[in-house]
């Protein structure tokens, strides 16, 4: 018997099933059996099943002889079904990477529940994925598991049945079972959740689901969509029914109606109101329908907002030019407010642009410096670090710093913040000598005779920038490379760490600038920091004494829609036992976490310093991110963890072949980087050595004193700058790992197969 039986009925759902089916067969837990129910479908949804439970014995097919709808498929699938949870999911949706084992591990810890509700997103053909906005329902926080009546905020979640793992036998003692017709998700759970004895959450996106440009069932105008009217007489009947069975429960049943009928008036206006729904002649007949609805499961107690209760009432009324005529109101409303909006924006972007063309009537001031990161984030990087340098090395120059309003906090004492896009920047950008960023200065800046641009781009370049991304559209993302050669025509000073930076940033920006090869100023604090401050951060993010804390940091992977953890971070701190954690840390272009936080598990992409997590860490592990570079200066083991390699390159490309010449390790999948903690190679001798060459290529200068020499040479106008010290000489901050490294690791279970971590190296 497995432990899910995942129900999925395909009609004219070709061209997702592949997509769907793998996404259920690649899940990491692997107990469960796919029920496959062709609802008689016209096109080749059969055959697409067929291949598959050819492929895998999970995986079975269920073909009905005419075609019922949703409803009918699922129960067929029901009535075949031998799991312990039944999990229904569509042949257009997705199961995200993972989900069954967290589904499974959240029925373990709740004690096998009737019910366990989970999260989607809805995912668009634009690639963009946007969770759930009622997620905070789903919080795991509180009795676990409880019922309805403790958490009647469920009931504001999407009433479907693929956002809930069912317990078989639970379903099948009570009854429940999906009705033919649209809408048939109402009547299943509603009665459902209420007749549940035991109800838990997961406070995780588990499906992806699919929205659809054309042919999906709610989005094709249909008289069937009259259906809603038929499917709450069955969720009413369903209570009534109830009582009469099951007396001791009425009053709790009674809770219910006030609720079930708001529920009902806001379905059926949105089914109103939506115009790929219903077709022009039917809308009558609908409203009709609906007032006859209001009014006979109407009951007191249905309180709702003022706006609420007036698309109710002109519903229950049956008011149709009343309801259209406030609609319309409302809309023109909406649309004098947008366009007086955009009257407003044009005249203060007007305004704005005349008093930049003012100022930069006014002189210089020599004592003013303007520094901001890509994006007008928080204070830090290059950027940062060489902002620190002026106050120390040049205190007669004022700074300020460009960050959006919710970053200011970050910006130290002493230093002016400056919102972007306000007349105050504007006047920082027309009159200030010294502008210093790590990306493009905006396409406002008009370089005035006499300002120096600093620009230090954002670390070296491993992977295709500037003008090499002309033939690579997906990395690319648009970029205007006319105004990209113009923007590197106005830079004066490049910060380059080493040369083969200075050699990429020549051919790809090309322009007038001078390097200024002298290291990375953002690893002066790398090379700086003490045994103690080590500890203190540490301390800080929660990291146990003794413990080994692996620093996961991917990067951006342009061929990709959605973005997503590589690696099963949970079953990676598994394998390794309890001396080993992962601090995970998203690209700034993820959009958000790359993990939840969970265990040994701790997502940091929130953190706003990422050297700080690098001096708190004692590995790095990553693909082909220039964040090893950085790393490689602290001289800690650098793992590669070489994911979807030929994928990588042909949509981005590489300018160093770390298959050839790596800074540590290499490992090719999930088992062989376990492996390589689990033995010890990790920072093994030949990692040493392979971490030493790299050093020698890409840190030849980040001896702690980089910044010092850019405002040495740029602001101070000295020639004879701090001589580098030699790579043999520096002290590096040491890491836990130090001391581990001279203590045996605990016995480790070895992943199958053949090793063949670095025998090509």
């Amino acid at each position: 018997m497995p432990r899910f039986s995942v129900i999925v009925p395909a009609y004219q759902v070709q061209a997702y099933l592949h997509a769907c089916l793998e996404s259920v067969l690649a899940q990491s837990y692997p107990d469960f059996e796919v029920i496959v129910v062709d609802d008689c479908s016209p096109d080749a949804c059969g055959a697409i099943a067929d291949e598959f439970a050819a492929l895998d014995p999970r995986v079975r097919v269920v073909r009905l002889p005419r075609n019922e709808g949703l409803g009918p498929a699922r129960n067929a699938g029901m009535e075949r079904a031998g799991g312990d949870y039944l999990l229904f999911l569509d042949g257009d949706d997705t199961l995200t990477p993972h989900a069954l084992r967290s589904i499974a591990d959240r029925i373990k810890e709740t004690g096998d529940p009737d019910v366990l509700v989970y999260d989607y997103a809805r995912t668009y053909w634009t690639g963009e994925t946007v969770r759930n906005q009622a997620a905070a329902h789903l919080t795991e926080q509180g009795p676990a598991p409880f019922r309805l009546a403790d958490r009647p905020g469920l009931l504001k979640l999407l009433m479907v049945a693929w956002n809930k793992a069912v317990r078989r036998e639970f379903a099948a003692r009570e009854g429940l079972a999906f009705p033919p017709g649209y809408y048939e998700d109402t009547p299943w759970t509603y009665p459902l959740l209420i007749t549940a004895g035991s109800v838990a959450t997961l406070d995780r996106v588990c499906v992806h689901y699919r929205q659809r440009l054309r042919g999906s069932i709610l989005g094709t105008p249909s008289e069937r969509h009259l259906d809603v009217f038929t499917q709450y007489d069955r969720v009413f009947a369903f209570l009534q029914a109830r009582g009469e069975t099951h007396p001791h429960a009425r009053e709790e049943l009674a809770r219910w109606r006030p609720l079930l009928y708001r529920r009902m008036a806001d379905h059926l206006t949105t089914v109103y109101t939506r115009p790929d729904r219903l077709p022009r002649a039917l809308r009558t007949e609908f409203l009709r329908r609906a007032r006859v609805h209001c009014r006979r499961y109407r009951v007191p107690g249905a309180r709702a907002p003022l706006p609420v209760r007036l698309r109710h009432a002109l519903l229950r009324l049956g008011l149709r030019r009343t309801y259209a005529a406030l609609r319309l109101a409302s809309a023109l409303r909406r649309r004098t407010g947008r366009g007086a909006a955009g009257l407003l924006r044009t005249a203060r972007t007007g305004a704005l642009r005349l008093h930049y063309r003012l100022q930069r009537c006014l002189p210089l001031r020599a004592d003013r410096a303007l520094f901001a990161v890509e994006g007008h984030r928080e204070y830090g990087r290059d950027p940062g670090a060489l902002e620190e340098a002026f106050r120390r090395l040049a205190p007669h120059v004022r700074t300020a710093w460009a960050a959006d309003p919710v970053h200011h906090h970050t910006v130290p004492p002493g230093t002016r913040r400056l919102a972007p896009g306000t007349a105050a920047h504007w006047t920082a950008l027309a009159r200030s000598r010294y502008l210093v960023s790590d990306a493009a200065f905006g396409p406002g800046l008009v370089r005035r005779r006499g300002q120096v641009l600093v620009q230090t781009r954002a670390g070296t370049p491993l992977k295709h920038m500037g003008l090499d991304l002309q033939e690579r559209p997906a990395a690319a993302h648009g970029t205007d490379f006319a105004r990209l050669l113009r923007e590197a025509g106005s830079w004066d000073y490049v910060v380059c760490a080493n040369r083969h930076s200075t050699l990429t940033w020549e051919r790809v920006h090309p322009g007038d600038w001078a390097a200024l090869e002298c290291g990375q100023p953002r690893t002066d604090v790398l090379q700086r920091a003490t045994a103690a401050d080590v500890t203190r951060l540490r301390e800080t993010l929660g990291i146990p004494e003794g413990t080994v804390a692996i620093l996961y940091a991917p990067t951006h992977r342009d061929y990709r829609r959605t973005q997503r953890a590589a690696l099963d971070l949970e079953r990676v701190v598994r394998r390794l036992g309890p001396r080993f954690m992962v601090l995970a840390r998203a690209h700034p272009r993820h959009g958000g976490p790359l993990t939840a936080s969970a265990g040994r598990v701790l997502d940091v992409s929130g953190h706003p310093h990422v050297e700080s997590l690098c001096l708190a860490s004692d590995a790095l592990v990553t693909d082909y991110s220039s964040l090893m570079v950085d790393y490689a200066g602290l001289d800690r083991p650098i793992v590669i963890h070489a994911h979807e390699p030929e994928a990588y390159e042909a949509a981005r490309g590489t300018y160093v072949d770390l298959c050839s010449f790596p800074p540590g390790a290499i490992a090719r999948d999930e088992d062989e980087l376990i492996g390589l903690f689990a033995s010890g190679e990790w920072h093994g001798a030949r990692s040493a050595r392979l971490r030493a060459a790299f050093r020698e290529r890409f840190c030849p200068y980040d001896d702690g004193r980089a910044a010092e020499r850019v405002v040495r040479r740029v602001v101070l106008g000295e020639s004879d700058l701090p001589p580098v010290v030699p790579l043999a000489e520096r002290r590096p901050a040491p890491s836990a790992a130090a001391v581990l490294a001279r203590t045996p690791l605990a016995t480790v279970p070895q992943p199958a197969g053949p090793r063949t971590v670095t025998d090509s190296l």
